[in-house]
């Protein structure tokens, strides 16, 4: 516990917080650099500062909003892969309503 009470109270400064965006936006520039070579740098680099400067930035925040949006197949892909609380529960809400959909259609294909 005592480790992250350190690290909540380090990003609770500016200058740590945009150290870590910073970081964040870095990580995701060398991904595709090392996508090329031969193992998961790609994999493990981009969704790691992909997390640091969503976690670090409103601005990032809003831009990536809008990416989903605009692109839910691939958001829902960064979702899962972040492992988001927000991601599950839409899954979720998902298989319901399709489960209900589906039982809706069943009912009127069987006529009742």
């Amino acid at each position: 516990m005592a480790k992250r009470s350190l690290y909540q109270r380090l990003r609770s400064t500016a200058q740590v917080r945009l150290a870590l965006f910073l970081l964040g936006c870095l990580l995701m520039l060398l991904a595709p650099l090392l996508g090329p070579l031969p193992g998961p740098g790609f994999i493990i680099l981009f969704p790691l500062g992909l997390a640091l400067a969503l976690q670090n930035s409103a601005w990032a925040k809003r831009l990536y909003v809008r990416f989903k949006r605009r692109h839910p197949r691939y958001a829902g892909w960064t979702d899962r892969i972040m492992r988001r609380a927000s991601a599950a529960r839409r899954r979720e809400r998902g298989m319901l309503s399709g489960s209900i959909d589906a039982n809706a259609a069943d009912r009127r294909s069987n006529g009742d």
